[in-house]
């Protein structure tokens, strides 16, 4: 084999580095198998839990922050004051995301700056200083709450403050069942632990009411949490970053039907589901990406794109309707309580709350953008006659078999030991919700498959269990 000049160097190349790599391996040690623990003593009544204390690391890491343009010394000022291009340089390098984001956004583009968000008054009950800000007179929160959106965005935080998103979390602080739902049985009671499924759970669709500890910071039992009706420590409530998420606080995120999908999702209001059921989703999914959607708010129609996503129908201006954050304007009936009836409130804490005949005619005026009066008139009144048949033939007699039951001590105290409470559960929060829902959007899966067909199943069940509590005035065989 002959070898020329050229690859005789790039043979010794090549064994050189194997030999350093060899070398390398040599030296370092040898990794010990990891210690295993030794096991606890069990008792059938009480399983070993192992605890372990949190041990405090320290990592020292050459950061790269990675690159915003050609430019590494960028520097964004933009009629800032210095306090303000203190924040953006510091965070610049600690929370590169953050100011990707503020960068892009129309907050940046106008010269919104940290500190307009971010500032309080000394005496605000969530004020803080950072380290940097000692010795001034600048105080900031962590917590942007609504109140200080409304400073810009007067009208959109009036029309929250008149919808159904401004009761998430109020409308769950009376109803004690639920609190015991989620730390007496899903949080075992457990002193320590038990209010991690309201935390993980309720709190980031809901809201919770975020306190503070000693040093006017969130706590961690009610912070981070991304719930659209948090009551902040000033009051307020809302929050604005759930459709609009921080710190690029897009219109075209919250224009997206994903915007809404992570919390009207899952068994009992499945509507990003029912949405991708219908042949609005199945468009948006084809060529959702061709869509335009920077248009102005009163400026985004038909042609923009071609079929409706959560917010065309329920918030965005079309044709004669204006642009509106209060998301209960343009509905007819309450589709998510037990029984369903027709909006008829003008309390915003009543889940009735709305004018249904008007929130009717509204929403035929989007529908009409797209579609005949026939074909909308008819949708409407296909979907009238299944929420009223699940009022009528399944909800009235499932309430009037528990209520029987009730009135004879034929039920459980504990309702989630109870099968017939469980089942009575399923009927109206999962099934009836799903039917009338899917009915209403367009998802025939859901009002069909997913809703009627269980809910005819779930009738006969109860039905059972109710003739042998009655028969034999005993709540279980013996």
């Amino acid at each position: 084999m002959k070898f020329t000049k050229f690859g005789v160097w790039a043979l010794i190349v090549v064994m050189l580095a194997v030999l350093a790599a060899c070398a390398g391996n040599t030296a370092a040690p040898n990794t010990a198998p990891a210690a295993t623990q030794p096991e606890q003593p069990t008792t059938a009544s009480q399983p070993a839990v192992t605890q372990t204390e949190p041990t405090t690391v320290v990592v020292e890491v050459e950061r790269n922050a990675g690159q915003f343009n050609a430019n590494s010394n960028l520097s964004i000022s933009r009629g800032m004051d210095e306090a303000a291009q203190e924040c953006v340089a510091c965070h610049k390098d600690v929370n590169p995301g953050i100011i990707r984001d503020w960068r892009d956004s129309r907050h940046g583009h106008v010269g919104v700056s940290c500190l307009d968000c971010h500032q309080v008054e000394k005496d605000a009950p969530n004020a803080t200083q950072h380290e940097t800000l000692v010795g001034t007179d600048i105080y900031i929160s962590i917590l942007v709450p609504p109140s200080r959106c409304s400073q810009c965005h007067s009208v959109e935080t009036e029309q929250f403050d008149n919808s159904g998103h401004f009761r998430a979390y109020r409308q769950i602080i009376p109803k004690d069942g639920l609190r015991v739902l989620t730390e007496v049985h899903e949080g075992r009671n457990n002193a320590e632990f038990g209010g991690a499924p309201a935390q993980t759970g309720c709190m980031q669709c809901h809201g919770t009411e975020i306190k503070l500890d000693a040093d006017n910071r969130p706590t961690n039992d009610t912070w981070p949490n991304a719930g659209i009706g948090n009551i902040y420590p000033d009051g307020s409530t809302g929050n604005c970053t759930v459709c609009h998420t921080r710190h690029k606080f897009s219109i075209e995120e919250a224009r997206k039907p994903e915007a809404c999908a992570s919390c009207h999702l899952g068994p009992d209001h499945p509507d990003i589901e029912i949405y991708n059921n219908t042949k609005h989703g199945q468009i948006y999914a084809t060529e959702g990406d061709e869509w335009k959607w920077d248009s102005a708010p009163d400026a985004w129609e038909p042609g923009d794109y071609r079929a409706p996503t959560c917010a065309v129908c329920h918030m965005s201006g079309i044709g004669e309707l204006q642009t509106t954050h209060n998301v209960s304007d343009r509905l007819y009936w309450n589709l998510w309580a037990p029984e369903s009836k027709v909006r008829n409130s003008n309390d915003p804490m009543n889940g009735l709350y709305g004018n249904g005949n008007e929130g009717r005619e509204k929403m035929k005026l989007v529908c009409n953008a797209c579609h005949s009066s026939l074909h909308t008139d008819g949708f409407f009144e296909q979907g009238d006659r299944a929420v009223q048949l699940y009022n009528v033939e399944y909800y009235a007699p499932a309430k009037k078999m528990l209520d029987d039951l009730k009135s004879k001590g034929l039920l459980k105290d504990n309702p989630w030991d109870d099968e017939f409470q469980k089942l009575y559960y399923y009927l109206w929060h999962h099934e009836g919700r799903r039917a009338r829902q899917g009915a209403m959007m367009g998802g025939p899966d859901y009002a069909h498959w997913h809703g009627f067909f269980e809910l005819q199943q779930t009738l006969y069940k109860m039905q059972s269990l109710y003739e042998y509590r009655i028969e034999n005035n005993a709540i279980e065989k013996p």
